[in-house]
């Protein structure tokens, strides 16, 4: 049975990524709890077997399959898969990263997870040492991972990182490097045969790929669950506008203005180039104008990564100043970098904006402390594709939201009155 122990799915998640990683597991746990009962209640009634006999029976075959002498548990119980591999990871004074497997993995698919943007202290060498570690950091610590999960004797490499490292280094302007694009031959080399992530930042990074399957994920589906609980969708209290908060956002904001049935608006941005952004007050943009129309109306802007925040802040500083009555953004790559948090708390007490909509996908607790934050939960769609990229199933119904985002919408249509009576004992005032 591929649902219960043993199974050849196996987790290895770096220190930067073991929160998300930790998640993605517990949902993985129920996911596979829910299609092994499943299949026990249609296998047992279609053999005529009792449920308790075919879990015998599953059992005692997956006891004659596994190479070790027997797997621990009840032999009359589900016996749920651990998923998590444990290794151990060691930060050398001079910088230096080295990865131990604890727990075989040979001939194993193997999903490694990263948050190359999680900067919160983490436990190191056992726990001996907590640092936080850059960017930089957490990429050695992946690549020295990745060539011991190869070693060790992996069937199949994933990586699993929400955040792709070097993202916005796709487009070669001058004399520079193609560094999203040279981290992708490197994993090709350390024998990578998959990356999921969310949100890529252009789809460009894909054709960079010789052999890597690259699975894109996207957070429109939480994003709009959470929006529809503090604005109203249907219309009917409250307009809403889809703002595009730049030209690179339009195909992203038209996704949610049509699966949404809303106007789209764009903000235009002049910006001095020669000017490199250092915090969220000292942008390059130059001058903002708006095609469309906001006044009187909640502006939901949507993109998928924020930094220093001065874009955005900029922008909802705008759209207040054409009439705008509350903006909402909603950031699928939270990284909230440098002093930006505390940027935006300004800003919130200014009355700037409403709600900033962020994933889980970056590991950033001081966020979850504001008020002006709310965090939706992706883990459980992590999940559900590692879960079917492992059983070879089809993942178009998870790549393409806009089915289940139709049904969110009909689940906040409001309940249609009844067809009036022709006459009322009421009289009209």
């Amino acid at each position: 049975m591929p649902y219960s122990e043993p199974t050849n799915l196996a987790i290895v998640a770096c220190p930067g990524g073991e929160s998300f990683a930790n998640e993605v597991i517990a949902h993985l746990k129920r996911i596979y709890k829910h299609r092994f009962t499943l299949k026990n209640d249609v296998i047992s009634k279609r053999y005529a077997i009792s449920k308790e006999e075919l879990t015998r029976k599953i059992n005692l075959e997956n006891d004659l399959d596994t190479s070790e002498l027997c797997i621990r548990g009840d032999t009359a119980k589900y016996r749920a898969p651990a998923f998590k591999a444990n290794a151990r990871f060691t930060y050398f004074a001079n910088g230096e990263f080295k990865t131990e497997l604890l727990d075989t993995i040979r001939g194993k698919d193997v999903f490694i997870f990263q948050d190359v943007e999680n900067h919160e202290v983490i436990a190191l060498n056992d726990g001996a040492n907590r640092l936080a570690l850059s960017v930089n950091d957490h990429m050695m610590s992946l690549l020295v991972t990745i060539d011991a999960v190869r070693h060790a004797g992996a069937a199949n490499i994933t990586l699993v990182m929400p955040v792709y490292p070097y993202s916005r280094q796709h487009k070669k302007k001058g004399r520079e490097g193609l560094t999203a694009s040279m981290l992708g031959h490197i994993y090709e080399e350390l024998g990578v045969s998959r990356i999921i992530t969310l949100d890529l930042h252009s789809r460009e990074i894909v054709n960079a790929f010789s052999t890597i399957n690259l699975e894109n994920l996207h957070a429109s589906y939480q994003i709009i669950r959470e929006l529809s609980k503090i604005a109203d969708l249907t219309g009917q209290t409250e307009d809403m506008v889809i703002v595009a908060p730049d030209t690179g956002a339009v195909d992203r904001n038209k996704f949610y203005a049509s699966g949404l049935k809303m106007p789209l608006a764009m903000i235009y941005k002049e910006r001095d180039y020669s000017i490199v952004t250092q915090n969220a007050k000292q942008t390059n943009i130059k001058a903002i104008k708006l095609l469309g129309d906001v006044d009187g109306k909640v502006a939901f802007m949507a993109d998928d990564m924020l930094g220093t925040g001065g874009t955005l802040l900029k922008a909802m500083k705008f759209l207040k100043e054409q009439g705008a009555i509350k903006v909402i953004a909603a950031i699928s790559l939270p990284f909230f970098t440098g002093d930006a948090i505390a940027q935006f708390d300004e800003a919130y007490a200014a009355g700037l904006f409403y709600r900033i909509i962020g994933t889980n996908a970056v590991y950033h607790e001081a966020l979850l402390q504001r008020e002006w934050y709310i965090s939706t939960n992706v883990s459980g769609l992590f999940a559900n594709v590692i879960m079917r990229v492992h059983h070879n199933q089809s993942l178009s119904d998870l790549l393409d939201n806009r089915t289940i985002i139709e049904k969110v919408l009909k689940q906040n249509q409001p309940v249609q009155p009844s067809q009036p009576p022709l006459f009322t004992d009421t009289p009209h005032g």
